[in-house]
C-alpha cells in the first residue's frame, strides 16, 4: 500500500514566503540605491548666467514665515510657488530659510521622508554637485535638493528636459545635508 504524501505545515510555508519576499525587497532596495539619480544631457555647459542669485522674492529682506498647512516638528519645507526651503526644528521653529533653484518636474504636494543621501555625482545638467538628498519622484524623475560645487547657479535645462534638481546656494546644501539625514519628512506645500 502505498505511503500518503506527507505536508509541510502553513507555519512553514508562510516562513518560507516571508524570507523570499525579504529577499526580494532587499535586492529591489539595492537596485534603486545604485539605479538613476536625476540625470539628463550632459551636453549643456554652465552658462555665464549660471552664476546668478537664486529667484529672489520681496521678503527676501525679511523673515519669512514658515507656510501654513506645512505641518508639525522637525521638518523641512518646500513651497513651490515661492521657490523657498525652510528648516524647520521640532518647536516648529524655522532654524533658516533660503531660496532655491527648482528643476523642470516638481513634486506635488503632500508629505515625503528622505531617504536615499549622495554626497557628489554629476547633475542632470552635467555640472558636479553635492549634498545631494532625494525625497520624491515624479513622473519617474528623483528630485533631490542639492548645490553646485562651483556654487553656480544651473543653467536653462535643454528644451524637453525634465530635471529634478532643487538646486541651492553651497552654504544652504550644507545645512540641508547636516539637517535632512535619512527618515527626515519633507512638507512639500504649493
Amino acid at each position: 500500500m502505498p505511503v500518503p504524501a506527507r505536508r509541510l505545515p502553513s507555519w512553514a510555508w508562510v516562513t518560507g514566503l516571508t524570507a523570499v519576499a525579504l529577499v526580494l525587497v532587499a535586492m529591489l532596495a539595492v537596485r534603486a540605491e545604485d539605479g538613476p539619480q536625476p540625470t539628463a544631457s550632459a551636453s549643456k555647459k554652465p552658462s555665464p548666467s549660471a552664476s546668478a542669485k537664486p529667484p529672489t522674492s520681496p521678503d527676501d529682506a525679511k523673515p519669512v514665515a514658515v507656510p501654513n498647512g506645512s505641518g508639525t516638528g522637525r521638518r523641512i519645507v518646500y513651497s513651490l510657488a515661492q521657490k523657498r526651503v525652510w528648516l524647520v526644528d521640532a518647536s516648529d521653529a524655522a532654524r533658516r530659510t533660503f531660496a532655491v533653484w527648482p528643476g523642470t518636474v516638481s513634486p506635488a504636494p503632500g508629505t515625503y521622508t528622505v531617504g536615499t543621501r549622495r554626497e557628489t555625482t554629476t547633475g542632470s545638467d552635467g555640472v558636479k554637485i553635492e549634498n545631494i538628498v532625494f525625497f520624491a519622484i515624479s513622473s519617474g524623475v528623483n528630485i533631490a535638493f542639492s548645490n553646485a560645487l562651483d556654487g553656480s547657479s544651473p543653467p536653462p535645462p535643454v528644451s524637453g528636459t525634465q530635471t529634478g534638481g532643487v538646486r541651492m546656494k553651497a552654504a544652504d546644501g550644507d545645512a540641508v545635508w547636516k539637517f535632512g539625514t535619512a527618515g527626515t519628512t519633507v512638507a512639500v506645500v504649493k
